[in-house]
């Protein structure tokens, strides 16, 4: 990126801080400074409805970790990231560029301040790409034509949305965002999903929606059987859909968490045939 592209992405963001962000609150549960305090107020509100909120956010990035470690491992060179989230190293493209420097990222976000923090997204491998979409995720085709120009569809890319579609409704077409994007992807490629759940706390699922609703922000919980709707004409890769935390853990990054109640999300990697 050069110095004035830096300078005219910083000068388009605006942030808004009178109402919490998803993102944001994020990074605040991962212990980032990129938050402010309407975000903290939220997420703490989060902690007393489950105190494994916190928990979910580091187990979801060691998932990604591990993820990427099994593409990378398996022949895979090429990523679309949508709901890339505020920047926290090691990012997808390092690990993916340490295993094979010619890999080739592309991220996409809507959030403000992940735009602000872009050029930390774009330090790429001299042999390797990365480049960064300031985008919505309800608008897949604007995101595949941007990508196109730094990503071959006819070869197989990793698509990955983690912790992103419990922020899209069924209203809003969760399902057929999926769908449109695994159309575009060649045979070969991967879909990485990672989503929170109501299932194993009901009554504190029922809070947080009406959390979320009364500061205009939409959460979309979904059960296992929901979350396994994504992947339909795909082949899982085992164990198929698993509690978040135990997706391959012998590939490092496991989170300790404090006693022996499941951390509620789910994850699962499908390749499409």
């Amino acid at each position: 990126m050069t110095g004035q592209e830096a300078a005219d992405r910083q000068a388009a963001v605006q942030i808004d801080t009178s109402k919490p962000h998803p993102a944001r609150m994020y990074d605040w549960f991962l212990g980032g400074k990129d938050n402010y305090p309407v975000d903290e107020q939220m997420a703490e509100q989060l902690l007393t409805i489950d105190p494994r909120a916190r928990e979910f956010a580091q187990v979801n990035r060691a998932f990604m970790r591990r993820a990427i470690r099994w593409l990378a491992a398996n022949g895979v060179h090429q990523y679309l990231d949508i709901g890339t989230g505020i920047p926290t190293e090691p990012n997808l493209h390092q690990i993916a560029q340490k295993a094979a420097p010619e890999s080739r990222i592309v991220y996409c976000d809507n959030d403000p301040i992940v735009l602000a923090h872009a050029e930390a997204l774009l330090r790429s491998t001299p042999e390797g790409v990365t480049e960064y979409i300031q985008a919505d995720a309800r608008n897949p085709e604007v995101i595949l034509e941007h990508a196109a120009k730094f990503i071959d569809f006819d070869k197989p890319v990793a698509l990955s949305l983690l912790a992103l579609l419990h922020f899209v409704s069924d209203e809003d077409g969760a399902y057929e965002l999926v769908d449109h994007l695994v159309e575009r992807l060649a045979p070969g490629s991967y879909v990485v999903l990672s989503q929170t759940t109501g299932d194993f706390n009901p009554g504190g699922a029922d809070e947080a929606l009406e959390l979320y609703k009364a500061r205009g922000l939409v959460l979309a919980l979904r059960t296992r059987e929901q979350f396994e709707r994504f992947f339909h004409g795909l082949e899982f890769v085992e164990p198929g859909v698993s509690l978040t935390a135990e997706w391959h853990p012998e590939l490092g990054e496991r989170v300790p968490v404090a006693g022996d109640e499941p951390i509620p999300g789910y994850a699962a990697m499908a390749r499409k045939p």
